[in-house]
C-alpha cells in the first residue's frame, strides 16, 4: 500500500507522465495516436489538468508515485432533485502495473468521491473505452454503471459511467 494520497504539485509532474505512460503502455495499440497521447499527455496537457483539475497521486514509502487520478466539477446535475446540486467528473485514472491489484486504485477513488462530494457533487461520472476492460470492472465493482450515454473519442468510441451518493 502506498505511504499517502495527497494533491498534486507541479513538482510531481514528471512522476504523473510516467505513471500515465507505463499504465496505458499496454493499450496503445489500441487507440489511435491523438487518442493516446489525449490519455498519456504531454508536460503542457498535464499543465492544463493540474491547473483545471484537482488531481491526486498515490505515494510509496519510497516517495515513487505509483498511481494518479484527478477530478472536477463540471456543473450542475440535471438529474438530481436538489436545484443546486453539481455533477463531478473523474479523469485519468492511472496506477503503475506493478501496484496494480494492490488497493492504490480504490484509494484514489475514494478520495476523489470524497473531493467531488465535498464540493456538492450528488452525480459522478467518468469516460473510458473498451480496450479498458480491468478498468471498467474496477468502476462496476466500485458502484459506476453505464449510462448509455456514447461520445466518440478520435474514433473509437467513450462509454459514460456514473454513480450517484446513493450507490
Amino acid at each position: 500500500m502506498p505511504q499517502r494520497i495527497r494533491k498534486a504539485t507541479p513538482t510531481d509532474s514528471a512522476g504523473i507522465l510516467e505513471c500515465l505512460r507505463a499504465a496505458f503502455a499496454a493499450y496503445r495499440s489500441s487507440y489511435a495516436p491523438e487518442a493516446y497521447l489525449d490519455t498519456v499527455l504531454t508536460p503542457d496537457t498535464l499543465q492544463h489538468r493540474l491547473a483545471t483539475m484537482c488531481v491526486f497521486v498515490a505515494v510509496s514509502d519510497g516517495d515513487e508515485i505509483v498511481g494518479t487520478i484527478g477530478c472536477c466539477v463540471i456543473g450542475p446535475d440535471v438529474h438530481s432533485p436538489v436545484a443546486h446540486a453539481s455533477e463531478g467528473h473523474i479523469r485519468g485514472m492511472a496506477v503503475l502495473p506493478a501496484w496494480q491489484g494492490s488497493g492504490v486504485a480504490a484509494q484514489l477513488l475514494k478520495s476523489v468521491e470524497s473531493e467531488l462530494r465535498a464540493k456538492g457533487c450528488s452525480r459522478i461520472s467518468l469516460d473510458t473505452t473498451e480496450p479498458l476492460q480491468p478498468a471498467i470492472r474496477f468502476y462496476e465493482k466500485n458502484g459506476f454503471r453505464r449510462s448509455g450515454k456514447v461520445a466518440d473519442f478520435y474514433g473509437m468510441p467513450l462509454f459514460e459511467y456514473v454513480k450517484t451518493p446513493a450507490e
